[in-house]
């Protein structure tokens, strides 16, 4: 839905607010036409039912405003004497619509001073639940959310297993774009295995401003771009589209913004030519050969060679094991052991196609190895277009800036003429900023080379801390947790400091504070 039905859609709501509740604000002692002007209409309403002004804020906040429509709704019938168990569903089950009834064959009386406190232990409860989802939503939404590391492309910086908070403040925090669905849950609801939202209506993008802008090698979490299509192409029969902020969670390094000149040079990332100079927290791996003179223990390789995945042994078609993911530091330690006869990488020759590799068009000759060189695009940035150059921006101008929804930019090509919706294609100017997310461990890690660019609308934030670390391979549940990772940061220099000590320090004074607070309170009464 655009601006525009939103537009229409708040001001149908104020014109059935206004027929339904204008009666109730004259019985509570206000003018009629005070129902009728919007959100000064709200802070009258929460003066009617005796709640505080900034109740109004939360009514303009997806998700957070489905919860409190009904709290409002029942609150401003309570004002008006009705508190039955009834009442309160028909007001939460007629959306609301309930007003009209009262307002309309009622006598009802406004309490100006009614109880505002719950008369039984179970409302106290629910109250109580209610406000800390909704305190937990605007944080989740606005400023940090969790998020778990599921996979080892950037091993040796975030680990499997690893529990992060990403801050969505950084870079700006993005509006919710589906307002029908359930609060701090993704796209699917735990355990039950259903969708969480509804797909329609969407709110259009919008995002808060931020503080910093992404950097090189920043890590970043994002919406994987392609999560609702298969094999690279257009969503197959019966397979629902994903809303941008219901697709898929990936967490990479941002190896290049908007601007860059782009190439892979045997796993090496070149930025304008010049070799990407990684954080010295971050590791690069790759996959290498292994032959040996005498046989060696796979574990102990592992363990004493700080190997990140698995080994495979040597076949009938193949002589020597494969290392699936190892520093180059590992791989030069291991060679130097006496029972190694040789270490190798394994990687793709520059010139050999891999059909799998963005973009996708036999033009480019391009591995996951050797690739680009490539131009990110940024926001205002011009571009030629033509057979050639196409396959690189295509998805960009049929999807990304188009309508992800109903797919309405259509690219072709008829002989050597680009068409874009029938008009000849020449050049395009791009409406927002993209960048080339990547794995560390690059032999292992599906990323942009795989599907191309990440749009801005797609991020949703920087990792910022590690509060819980766990070792699912690990036996023993003290051992299972890697101490030394709790509360540290996941930015900066050197090897993480763990600041666990202060949190506990902290806590243990705020618990301290609270209990002589109360202490305190209560020896006045």
């Amino acid at each position: 839905m655009s601006w525009t039905g939103w537009f229409i859609f708040f001001l149908v709501v104020q014109v059935i607010h206004f027929l339904g509740t204008w009666k109730l604000y004259v019985k509570a002692g206000r003018q009629a036409w005070e129902a009728a002007v919007p959100v000064y209409n709200a802070v009258v309403l929460m003066k009617i039912i005796n709640r505080p002004w900034w109740w109004v804020i939360l009514l303009f906040i997806p998700i957070v405003n489905l919860i409190m429509f009904p709290v409002i709704w029942v609150e401003t019938i309570r004002s008006f004497g009705r508190n039955s168990t009834a009442d309160t569903w028909l007001a939460i089950l007629t959306l609301g619509l309930y007003t009209f009834y009262i307002s309309y064959t009622q006598d009802v009386t406004y309490i100006e001073d009614r109880s505002l406190h719950p008369k039984s232990t179970a409302g106290e409860w629910i109250s109580s639940i209610l406000f800390a989802v909704v305190a937990a939503t605007i944080v989740h939404t606005y400023f940090m959310q969790p998020f778990t590391i599921p996979t080892s492309s950037l091993e040796k910086t975030l680990l499997v297993g690893d529990f992060l908070f990403v801050s969505k403040f950084h870079y700006g925090a993005r509006t919710p774009m589906t307002p029908l669905a359930l609060p701090m849950v993704h796209d699917t609801v735990p355990k039950v295995g259903i969708k969480s939202y509804l797909s329609y209506p969407e709110i259009p993008y919008f995002r808060l401003p931020g503080f910093q802008d992404i950097k090189n090698n920043d890590i970043v979490v994002f919406n994987w771009p392609i999560d609702e299509f298969e094999d690279i192409g257009p969503p197959g029969k019966g397979y629902a589209y994903k809303p941008i902020d219901k697709k898929s969670n990936y967490v990479k390094r941002c190896v290049g913004i908007p601007g860059d000149s782009l190439e892979v040079r045997d796993g090496y990332v070149f930025i304008d030519g010049k070799k990407n100079d990684l954080p010295d927290r971050a590791r690069l791996q790759f996959s290498y050969g292994l032959t040996l003179k005498k046989s060696m223990n796979p574990s102990i390789i592992r363990g004493r060679y700080d190997i990140t995945d698995n080994i495979y042994p040597p076949t009938e078609r193949r002589p020597f094991s494969i290392i699936s993911a190892a520093t180059e530091e590992a791989a030069e330690k291991l060679k130097a052991n006496p029972s190694v006869a040789d270490v190798f990488r394994l990687k793709q020759e520059k010139g050999i196609r891999d059909a799998g590799v963005f973009p996708h068009d036999p033009q480019y000759n391009w591995n996951t190895d050797n690739f680009g060189p490539i131009l990110i695009p940024k926001a205002g940035m011009t571009v030629d277009i033509d057979t050639k150059s196409i396959p690189l921006y295509k998805r960009i101008i049929e999807v990304y800036e188009g309508s992800e929804m109903r797919f309405d930019n259509k690219v072709s090509v008829t002989g050597n003429q680009v068409m874009l919706n029938g008009a000849p294609l020449t050049s395009y100017t791009f409406k927002q900023d993209y960048y080339w997310m990547m794995g560390d461990n690059r032999n292992n890690s599906q990323d942009a080379r795989m599907w191309g660019y990440v749009p801005f609308n797609h991020v949703v934030g920087k990792p910022v801390f590690v509060w819980l670390s766990i070792d699912g391979n690990a036996k023993g549940i003290s051992n299972k947790i890697r101490w030394e990772r709790l509360f540290t940061t996941v930015g900066g220099d050197g090897k993480p400091v763990s600041y666990l000590n202060y949190f506990l320090i902290g806590l243990v004074a705020l618990l301290g504070f609270n209990f002589f607070r109360k202490r305190k309170k209560s020896s006045k009464k």
